[in-house]
């Protein structure tokens, strides 16, 4: 899917300093949590562990804690479950390693996969 850009950019995405309790929507986690609410479409932009570059569309069903991922990109179908804990999304989508992103302020979500070596931002549409 993504290629590398560099063991220090994933790192940065995962670093990113998100604000806590803002973002486009609250999903209210019933124990009086701040549960950040990240249902919808995204655009995606990516890059693969191998460098080059790819764009498509993810589908986000947030349903508490648990979120369920299905990306399309080109003419390839991935899908993916796993959770979100504040502002940190991680999905098992089948590879050895997960994707992890960082819900940002603005929404957008910032990621690795790959083990670090690929990244991905996706965009609320």
């Amino acid at each position: 899917m993504l290629t590398r850009r560099s063991a220090i950019t994933g790192l940065a995405l995962l670093t990113a300093a998100p604000v806590f309790g803002q973002g486009k929507k609250s999903a209210g986690g019933g124990d009086g949590s701040d549960l950040r609410g990240i249902d919808g479409t995204y655009s995606a932009n990516g890059m693969n562990a191998d460098g080059t570059r790819y764009e498509g569309r993810v589908d986000i069903v947030q349903q508490g804690e648990a979120v369920e991922f299905t990306w399309k990109i080109g003419d390839d179908t991935f899908r993916g479950a796993g959770q979100i804990s504040g502002d940190v999304v991680t999905v098992d989508w089948g590879d050895a390693h997960p994707v992890a992103y960082i819900v940002m302020q603005d929404g957008e979500l910032h990621g690795t996969w790959a083990d670090g070596t690929a990244l991905e931002k996706l965009t609320p549409r």
